[in-house]
């Protein structure tokens, strides 16, 4: 099926680079004064507002248009991509997980070396944590535990092993 631009056919359209011949097929309703001859009357119809006003010239030289994306500081990774990384205890917390389950979760929350501050579950029964001790840091989120995404791995540096109970 030959689609139309603006009531023209595609094959009298003039002549476009190969870039140019691809987009306009792909998106041809965005390409509006140099190929059509005309412009949309109604400005404040919802379809001209969605569309962007270039010329082929302009497609030409700088390309299709592309949103930049914002750097979100919120979405960066924590442990900058690293397995593990140190970090002080700043507080032990007491967390409630998700719906159907019903405990009390023990967690930390931890400043990393590179200053950055997650909270991070505490695997295990009991634990010996407290402020200011160091802890091994490692990614893996907790999924009952809501904005819990990181643990501690016992029996580094503070932090002690999970006690067997004697018989």
């Amino acid at each position: 099926m030959m689609w139309q631009l603006f009531g023209r056919p595609a094959s009298t359209l003039p002549s476009l680079c190969k870039f140019c011949q691809q987009y306009v097929s792909s998106k041809g309703y965005s390409v509006l004064k140099t190929l059509s001859g005309s412009t949309f009357t109604n400005p404040s119809s919802p379809v001209f507002q969605q569309l962007r006003t270039i010329t082929v010239n302009q497609l030409h030289r700088r390309g299709p248009f592309r949103k930049e994306r914002k750097f979100n500081p919120k979405k960066t990774h924590p442990m900058d991509h690293r397995p593990q990384m140190k970090g002080v205890v700043i507080r032990t917390l007491i967390r409630k997980p998700k719906k159907p389950n019903s405990a009390n979760r023990k967690c930390a929350k931890v400043r990393l070396s590179n200053g950055k501050e997650v909270t991070a579950f505490i695997p295990g029964e009991g634990h010996n944590l407290q402020e200011h001790n160091i802890v091994l840091v490692e990614g893996g989120r907790t999924q009952d535990l809501i904005g819990v995404k990181h643990r501690i791995i016992r029996g580094k540096y503070d932090c002690s092993h999970v006690v067997k109970k004697k018989k």
